[in-house]
């Protein structure tokens, strides 16, 4: 269901389909999808739950995680009687936007990129990035995907790597009673 409603959200010439798929994205997910232009690849991961996209575009392949933001950044000049700093983000071809991050401003994203969870950008990034904190980044290594792959890893072996860490912390906990 949740795709059906991002498909007529964003792409049906249906205006009243576009009202109540709006209205439908934020009354069940949490979420408003609101693009200039937006590719149909683009993949909100958890179903975009808690998500705000206001962008003037995103491009091919790009995957969006839960609780992301993406939009203006205007400000209004009480001196020159005019807003500034008008536009939303481009993300372009290939991008991976972790959970909770903050894109805002008229700025473009580079292709390729890895947005980290809970980053904040407010200015352009280089393609091939991978982008931290408060407007770090630094280059990403074209031999990792950092976040996503579409080839994704059997939840057996998540199971598997959780349950052995569990025994781990519960043999840290059973020394320091010890102690």
């Amino acid at each position: 269901m949740f795709e059906t409603l991002v498909k007529l959200n964003c792409f049906s010439r249906n205006k009243m389909l576009k009202i109540l798929a709006k209205n439908l994205l934020e009354k069940l997910y949490g979420c408003e999808i609101n693009c200039t232009e937006i590719d149909k690849s683009v993949l909100f991961a958890h179903h975009a739950r808690g998500c705000t996209i206001v962008a003037s575009k995103i491009c091919e392949d790009v995957v969006i995680y839960q609780n992301v933001t993406i939009g203006s950044n205007m400000r209004y000049n009480k001196i020159n009687d005019e807003w500034e700093n008008i536009g939303s983000p481009i993300i372009c071809k290939n991008v991976v936007i972790g959970d909770g991050a903050k894109i805002v401003g008229p700025i473009i994203i580079g292709e390729n990129s890895v947005v980290a969870a809970g980053a904040i950008i407010t200015k352009d990034i280089p393609a091939n990035s991978i982008i931290y904190g408060v407007n770090k980044f630094k280059p990403k290594d074209a031999n990792y995907d950092l976040i996503f792959n579409s080839n994704m890893v059997d939840f057996r072996k998540i199971i598997e790597a959780n349950n052995k860490l569990i025994e781990k912390y519960n043999q840290l906990m059973s020394r320091a009673v010890d102690v």
